[in-house]
């Protein structure tokens, strides 16, 4: 599977350079602003988010906030070329951002960051993925129970008895259907 990266950064020479780090091994889309990015990424499915903290009108800790609820299960990595504690410490307390890297970057330390970013995108996913099957089992276990509930009624009394046995509570070939 070959997974679609996006790189988010004012500066042009920047975006050149990574996307020729990366676009052997993915699909990469860039963006030179943050509005920009948000705009693509309505219409790609972006596993990772690479972006640059400072840019004009909106800072990479906003564009990574905005993404949310675009793209929830998106790993995201944050650039700066400045020591900016402040919004390091935003990041990592908004549980945005997978890893937070300096300029000028390594690239093979960046690769095996990317990668290992990818490796976390796959376990968000199956974990969501896992998260949505429990729920969807565990509605069908509701249905069953109330099934087999609803044929735990008192048995009726004797003279009720030949109009009980013709006329079961619950279906059971239905109950066999809800397991399947």
């Amino acid at each position: 599977m070959q997974y679609k990266i996006m790189i988010v950064d004012d500066e042009p020479v920047n975006l050149r350079t990574l996307e020729r780090l990366f676009r052997r091994d993915y699909q990469v889309v860039t963006a030179q602003s943050g509005a920009e990015a948000l705009t693509l990424l309505q219409h790609h499915d972006v596993a990772l988010l690479i972006s640059d903290q400072r840019m004009p009108e909106m800072t990479g800790i906003e564009l990574m906030k905005n993404t949310v609820a675009l793209r929830p299960q998106m790993v995201k990595i944050l650039l700066t070329g400045y020591t900016d504690v402040s919004a390091l410490i935003e990041a990592i307390n908004c549980g945005l951002v997978y890893r937070y890297l300096t300029k000028p970057w390594n690239n093979d330390d960046l690769r095996v960051t990317v990668s290992r970013a990818l490796e976390h995108y796959e376990m968000m996913k199956s974990r969501h993925l896992l998260g949505m099957e429990n729920q969807r089992l565990r509605a069908r276990l509701n249905e069953i129970s109330e099934l087999a509930t609803q044929g735990m009624e008192p048995a009726p009394a004797a003279n009720e008895q030949d109009d009980a046995d013709s006329e079961a509570p619950w279906d059971q070939e239905k109950v066999y259907d809800l397991v399947i």
